[in-house]
């Protein structure tokens, strides 16, 4: 049935325990007992945002599972097997199939192929060249050089996580190597940092159960847990029949078929692809198998006093041929019938809200990463799909399509500012981990987003960090006026003038031109007037830029704008000073015409001398007619 989510509270924020299941998995946890959990209410995720560290000294944004977790999914027994890969140490990675030199008990690492260099360096240059990571991976898997493979793949998923075909790939390299644990490992990375991935989880239950020791008795439970995390982080999407149907398949091997019940009562309240087809199987399971197999025994007690007590009230027991299910007029077991009958409601339901999704999912025709650009038409669907279901859906099903957008959207800014937009309201955690994922791995030279996020960070009162986020990004693209300008408004509101200064002045001296420059002598002149109150500093610092960049109008039109804010009859000389500095210099004749017309305004409103208000008159009227002058010689060609 379907499980309809409650929405918290915003006041109250999110427990931790809450939509943890969407995001990246924190650990597969053993189900225990192996019995399928009833109910698996959903809640808004609060993600882990611990980052796991990678080679050099860098970190992906991944969550670390814990230790516990991490080796229950496949370490139950405590005298394991060896050559089990839940069992299985690192250190005997050596075991099967690699062969290295030890001398004096010292491992020594065979030298690195002959065309890694070349091809590495083309990627530690330009990160973003997605062919230059191809033709690397490509080559260390057919070398197939174990400690090439890591370096490469490791620095590999630190920028493009969302590859779920190069995860496998890297799966396998490890396990062709011998290392079966490190193999688990790196499955689990992926699943961490790509959850949605019905690919990826297939083939982790595939490599658990072809890999894992069958001698504890635990080997069941496995695979069963992981199947159920499986759909508890990726059982949602609207593409995840593939991994309903390889759960439903496996327990009717175990001849679990209440289990298979339980499953199907998921799964027909969930809006997916093959919804129909879903139903349909679950009424052939239930016709071809007895109610005492395919219901609990409370189920099965409880259906017995429930068909004994209709067939006290009834005639014969059993229901009018009419009043059947559609499909099952030929069952003549009313358990039967009445099983099936239950869950047609739920399926009723589950087609409707399948039926207003269907034109949203069919305009989705990339729904994996892809480092080329999306159609228009695709962005749009994406907008347009999230619009709907943040109208229409529950908070996880809004959670999980954004999660999916992400995958094909992940160079997409605008979808992550919408998501942690949408997350503020119930996680601060939660929308830390976003902004964290967006900027740490898949848009780290994009400035919108990191501004966000330093704003988000400065909210939360975490200062250092917003100034961390702002320094960091500024290293990574230099010169971008709107990052500087954040960070000298961060320290001034934190009453860190001197700073603020500080980081205006480094701006001025360097400026990549003269304009640049400008722009920022400017910024500073009007912090030292208007919040150090300090008009000496402010004039210096204008006249300073002036003598560098005498053909910039906005320079004296500050200056000018500074001389105004105080007393304009004691300052008229200063004023006037500046007039005649603007018109004396190298300006634009349009520009010089400008401040020739605003100094007559200023003179007949403030001038205590008529003969200067005559001469500035006279010099305006020669500046226009050398202006003319100029209009008529370039119409006449």
């Amino acid at each position: 049935m379907e499980h309809v989510a409650t929405l918290p509270n915003p006041e109250e924020g999110l427990q931790a325990d809450q939509y943890q299941h969407l995001f990246p998995v924190d650990g597969l946890e053993s189900a225990g007992s192996g019995q399928l959990d009833e109910g698996h209410k959903a809640s808004l995720p609060v993600p882990n945002p611990d980052a796991r560290p990678e080679p050099d000294g860098q970190t992906v944004d991944v969550p670390k599972p814990p230790e516990d977790d991490l080796q229950k999914q496949v370490e139950t027994d405590p005298q394991p097997d060896a050559s089990s890969p839940s069992n299985m140490e690192l250190e005997d990675s050596t075991k099967d199939g690699v062969e290295d030199g030890a001398i004096d008990g010292v491992v020594q690492e065979p030298p690195f192929p002959s065309e890694y260099d070349r091809l590495n360096k083309v990627v530690e240059e330009n990160p973003e060249d997605f062919n230059g990571w191809v033709y690397l991976l490509q080559y260390v898997e057919q070398e197939n050089h174990l400690a090439a493979a890591r370096k490469a793949f490791d620095a590999f998923f630190l920028r493009y996580p969302y590859c779920y075909g190069y995860w496998k790939k890297y799966a396998d390299i490890e396990k062709k190597n011998g290392c079966v644990q490190v193999a688990d490992e790196v499955y689990r990375r992926g699943l961490q940092a790509i959850p949605l991935s019905v690919d990826l989880w297939l083939h982790y239950i595939t490599f658990l159960k072809e890999n894992q020791d069958n001698s504890d008795g635990e080997a069941e439970n496995r695979i069963r847990a992981t199947y159920e995390h499986a759909v508890l982080a990726a059982g949602t999407d609207f593409r995840s029949d593939r991994l309903w149907e390889a759960y439903i398949t496996w327990e009717t091997e175990q001849e679990k078929l209440a289990n298979v019940t339980a499953i199907y009562d998921r799964i027909l309240g969930i809006p997916t692809q093959l919804y129909s087809q879903h139903f349909q199987k679950f009424k052939d399971h239930i016709q071809n198998n007895h109610p005492k197999h395919f219901l609990s025994e409370e189920e099965f007690v409880q259906m017995r006093v429930e068909l004994a007590a209709s067939s006290l009230s009834g005639t014969d027991g059993e229901t009018p041929a009419e009043d059947l299910p559609p499909g099952t007029e030929d069952l003549p077991d009313p358990a039967k019938v009445s099983e099936i009958a239950t869950r047609q409601e739920v399926f009723n339901h589950n087609e409707h809200e399948v039926s207003k999704r269907w034109a949203f999912e069919e305009g989705i025709k990339r729904p994996y990463f892809h480092v080329k650009a999306l159609e228009k038409t695709q962005l749009t669907n994406w907008r347009e799909y999230l619009d709907f279901e943040l109208e229409n859906g529950t908070p996880e099903r809004v959670v999980v399509l954004f999660e999916r957008c992400l995958i094909a959207c992940a160079l997409y800014e605008e979808f992550w500012m919408k998501y942690a937009k949408y997350l503020e309201s119930y996680s601060i955690e939660g929308v830390r981990h976003i902004y964290k994922k967006a900027c740490s791995m898949h848009l780290p030279k994009k400035p919108t987003v990191h501004l966000l996020w330093a704003a988000f960070e400065e909210q939360q009162a975490n200062v250092e960090e917003a100034r961390s986020i702002l320094k960091n990004l500024e290293e990574a693209v230099p010169g971008l006026a709107m990052v500087r300008l954040r960070r000298v408004s961060l320290e001034r509101r934190h009453g860190n003038l001197d700073e603020a200064e500080s980081l205006l002045r480094d701006a001025i001296k360097n400026g990549k031109n003269a304009s640049e420059s400008s722009f920022y002598a400017v910024k500073l002149a009007r912090q030292l007037l208007k919040v150090q109150r300090s008009l000496g500093k402010a004039k210096k610092v204008l006249l300073e830029a002036i003598e560098k960049d005498e053909t910039s109008p906005k320079l004296y039109l500050n200056l000018l704008e500074l001389e105004y804010s105080g007393d304009v009859q004691q300052n008229e000389a200063d004023i006037l000073a500046c007039f005649d500095r603007a018109l004396g210099s190298a300006m634009p004749l349009e520009s010089r015409l400008t401040f020739s017309q605003r100094k007559v305004e200023f003179l007949e409103d403030f001038g205590s001398d008529v003969n200067v208000l005559v001469a500035a008159y006279d010099e305006h009227q020669r500046l226009l007619k050398e202006s003319e002058s100029l209009k008529r010689t370039a119409e006449n060609g």
